[in-house]
């Protein structure tokens, strides 16, 4: 359930959709540009202005509404439904904080500062944005296959944990990044019969 149709709003109703979730949005009015970005087959607008009814089958409430009355309001009905709330810049209305993701295909970092500022966790996300690329990504994707081959290859575990120590250090994404993904993948194959 996410309570309010502003950008913050329109934020986490995507995260939330994104994630898998069935996604609930109560809210007086929806802009277009809201409804263009958060349509989907999970989501479900429902234009009312909000009654505690609503929280009926929820398991957890965003509020992101710019009225502190109708998000402490919002809060005390969660907290008497046993419905997990997270009330928008507010930290001590809150049973859950919602980190900020950098995300790069199968890697993905969270940075929270446990409410106290999400400002900077997002400041935070966006230096990391910088510093981890879509390669990054794409490495750790090889680096799976790679951990399978090394798992079904090397019979010794302390091997597995040594090899592994290897592929995952910063010299292994550097010739990934130089010599692209089957260049990288050979020089593991190398690693591995090393050790078998």
């Amino acid at each position: 359930m996410v309570i309010g149709a502003g950008p913050v709003a329109a934020r986490k109703v995507r995260g939330l959709a994104e994630a898998g979730a069935r996604v609930v949005v109560v809210a007086p009015h929806f802009g277009s540009a809201f409804e263009t970005s958060c349509s989907g087959p999970n989501v479900e607008l429902i234009e009312s202005t909000y009654a505690k009814e609503y929280l009926a089958e929820a398991l957890l409430c965003i509020a992101a509404t710019n009225d502190r009355t109708l998000n402490q309001r919002i809060y005390d009905d969660c907290q008497t439904r046993e419905v997990l709330c997270n009330v928008v810049d507010t930290p001590e209305l809150c049973d859950f904080y919602v980190p900020a993701l950098v995300r790069r295909g199968p890697l993905q970092i969270a940075i929270s500062t446990d409410g106290y500022c999400p400002a900077y966790a997002g400041h935070v996300r966006e230096q990391l944005e910088e510093m981890f690329t879509e390669l990054h990504g794409r490495f750790v994707e090889a680096l799976e296959q790679a951990r399978c081959r090394v798992i079904e290859r090397v019979p010794d575990a302390n091997d597995r944990k040594v090899l592994m120590g290897e592929m995952v250090r910063g010299e292994s994404f550097d010739y990934f990044a130089e010599h692209g993904r089957d260049a990288w993948q050979a020089r593991i194959d190398d690693m591995i019969r090393e050790h078998t």
